[in-house]
């Protein structure tokens, strides 16, 4: 097909060949051509030949939209001159598509891993992985005490605003700072927070702890607030006005010694009050061990007090979860005995805003308990088996080979602290030595 002058009225006229391509070069551009496919199909293209490599044909772009063959002819002339300056046109275009590949696949990457940082963002988040701690590993494990970890996990969520990958020793230090006023605690969040960042490695989550080989706060002196025969009388009767769930739950604490979350996850199916007796199971104690408290009059009494059905949680509020909202029942409890305490001091003509409350908590009952235990004559066995408790003489080879469980003995020893507990609480002005226990030893009678 003779060459020409391309222009549209002669690209137009160009005519397909059966079975093969053609081409038209342009007389006025040496290279730049028509090629015509069988179908009718057409294409500008530029032929060209580098210094010493023979020659070679690139496609600029089909005929009609967007190349014209004005436009195309300039492309052409853009090209020929880079030829000139010894640039390959393929092989620039052989890069652009490869600059333009790895481009597409850069950013897909970078998609992805915004996708993945925003899905680890909100897995790692440590509110939410703090929420997964609680769920999979602190119920399971930390049976007496999870509800409490909890609280300052979300407590902490504040500060750690981020995810645990990002977490540093500095984080840490700074939040536990806050507790310098409060040792105890201190303690308690760092313990917390160390079984966190430690089963968080782990699972491979982090790579490793930010507080690892950090030194615990130092121990807190052991508590050794007992209340006064004052006091546990204030608490009987101020606890009567908290209402009929929160009263019986107070008084149980103080009657059988259990711990707090014990008494408040207490089950009716453990309980048999005509045997008058309280089975603990293994997975509900502290020390992973099965424990009976004989209930004693007091006990029975308040049990039999609320007027629920027998199934289930005995103290609930939902049914399906025992009591919490211990620190608000505690402040309420706390205003209430302070204000029995000073209406007595009244009665006695001492100044009642003399009078003051120490700061106590719900387990100091149970050392109150045991104090006047001891005063009363119970043997420290005994005492020990009470609060179910695995040391000293139940320790050791005389726990492996001494498995009596002293039922009849701890029976005899809560009566007597119910004896006691009844004439404190209902004669209460009748003289009394520091611990409670009345002189003369009519308690035990």
């Amino acid at each position: 097909m003779a060459n020409r002058r391309l222009t549209k009225t002669s690209v137009d006229a160009i005519e397909a060949l059966v079975g093969k391509d053609s081409f038209v070069w342009d007389t006025e551009l040496r290279g730049f051509g028509v090629r015509t496919s069988p179908k009718g199909v057409k294409s500008f293209v530029l032929q060209y030949r580098m210094k010493g490599k023979p020659a070679r044909r690139m496609t600029i772009g089909g005929f009609g939209n967007p190349w014209t063959v004005e436009t195309a002819r300039r492309e052409a002339e853009r090209r020929l001159i880079k030829i000139r300056q010894g640039l390959d046109p393929v092989e620039e275009e052989r890069l652009r598509i490869e600059e333009e590949a790895r481009r597409e696949e850069e950013e897909a990457q970078r998609i992805a891993d915004e996708a993945r940082r925003r899905a680890d963002a909100e897995t790692f988040a440590f509110g939410t992985y703090a929420e997964t701690f609680v769920d999979v590993y602190l119920k399971a494990n930390w049976q007496d005490s999870w509800k409490t970890a909890e609280g300052i996990l979300n407590a902490a969520k504040p500060h750690f605003d981020k995810s645990i990958r990002d977490i540093t020793r500095a984080d840490v230090v700074q939040h536990l700072d806050r507790y310098n006023d409060r040792p105890g605690m201190k303690k308690l969040v760092h313990s917390t927070l160390r079984k966190l960042f430690n089963w968080a490695e782990d699972r491979g989550d982090i790579e490793r702890s930010p507080i690892d080989r950090m030194k615990a706060p130092k121990a807190v002196a052991a508590r050794r607030r007992i209340l006064s025969p004052e006091e546990v009388i204030a608490v009987w009767h101020a606890a009567a006005e908290l209402g009929s769930l929160w009263r019986p739950y107070i008084r149980l604490l103080l009657c059988t010694m259990a711990r707090r979350e014990e008494v408040a996850n207490m089950d009716w199916a453990e309980v048999d009050l005509d045997a008058a007796m309280w089975q603990l199971p293994a997975e509900r104690a502290k020390n992973d061990q099965p424990h009976r408290i004989p209930l004693n009059v007091l006990a029975l009494s308040e049990l039999e007090s609320l007027a629920v059905a027998r199934k289930g949680f005995v103290f609930t509020t939902t049914g399906k979860t025992g009591i919490s909202g211990f620190s608000k029942m505690k402040k309420a409890l706390d205003e209430k005995m302070l204000g029995l305490l000073r209406d007595r001091a009244a009665k006695r003509g001492e100044k009642p805003e003399s009078v003051e409350l120490p700061q106590w908590r719900l387990h100091d009952l149970r050392r109150t308990g045991t104090t006047n235990l001891q005063a009363l004559g119970v043997p420290v066995e005994v005492t020990e088996a009470i609060l179910n408790h695995i040391s000293g003489t139940t320790a050791g080879v005389a726990g492996v080979y001494n498995l009596y469980r002293y039922d009849p003995e701890k029976r005899s020893a809560l009566d007597k602290w119910s004896k006691q507990l009844t004439i404190l609480v209902r004669n209460a002005d009748s003289p009394l030595t520091a611990t409670g226990v009345r002189r003369s030893g009519r308690a035990s009678k």
